[in-house]
């Protein structure tokens, strides 16, 4: 089984992630943990990344790629995967049509978190954070014993700038024009499966495995 999680942010991506991979014992792989893993290990794509990151530069296609390319041919993807953060474009994701047709494979599918704007905006700026040990806590879901003060040390807790209204907002619509993009493009394809993120976490987790066993 070989599918792309995307959503946007606060959409629970991330946690659904951590289950999907514990339930179906493939490999969560995402952008993030490659470069570091390719940066870590040295490898000529790591290093080549390594220059333009040093440079505050965003590492170009062509590298992105390769290192993508290297991870999908390691021993655990043999079984399948769960890509999380690429592709982010429309070349990134021909360019990925193409690798895994060169490891003859088959992409089974697109999972898109869909969650109204409203219920993001709530669990993205409901965070708060402690300024004197930096513990974190969610206003509705995680609530501190004591409004506006920390459990663990007594310290006070603040809104981050970028846990802001305005600042998220900006920040879904960037995310939300790139995202229905590559929407678009698997549409096209039929491989998008669009699941409803509303909910607690275990009917959405539910409603994922159905999507992905076909039922």
């Amino acid at each position: 089984m070989h599918f792309i999680l995307v959503g946007l942010p606060g959409a629970g991506k991330g946690t659904q992630a951590v289950n999907l991979v514990e339930k179906y014992q493939i490999p969560h792989i995402s952008t993030g943990d490659m470069f570091r893993a390719a940066l870590k290990n040295e490898t000529p794509l790591g290093l080549e990344a390594r220059k333009y990151m040093d440079r505050g530069e965003l590492v170009p296609d062509e590298v992105t790629i390769g290192i993508v390319r290297e991870r999908l041919q390691e021993d655990d993807c043999t079984k399948g995967f769960l890509l999380d953060g690429f592709p982010r474009t429309i070349p990134q994701a021909e360019a990925l049509d193409g690798i895994i047709d060169s490891l003859n494979l088959n992409l089974d599918g697109v999972i898109s978190i869909e969650v109204p704007e409203a219920d993001l905006l709530q669990r993205l700026s409901g965070r708060r954070v402690c300024r004197s040990c930096g513990a974190a806590f969610h206003i509705l879901y995680n609530p501190p014993h004591k409004e506006g003060v920390c459990d663990q040390c007594g310290g006070e807790l603040y809104q981050r700038d970028d846990d802001k209204e305005e600042v998220i907002k900006n920040r879904l619509d960037v995310n939300r024009e790139k995202t229905q993009v590559l929407k678009d493009y698997y549409n096209q394809a039929g491989l998008l499966r669009e699941v409803d993120g509303t909910g607690e976490f275990t009917e959405v987790f539910k409603r994922i495995c159905q999507v992905i066993e076909g039922k």
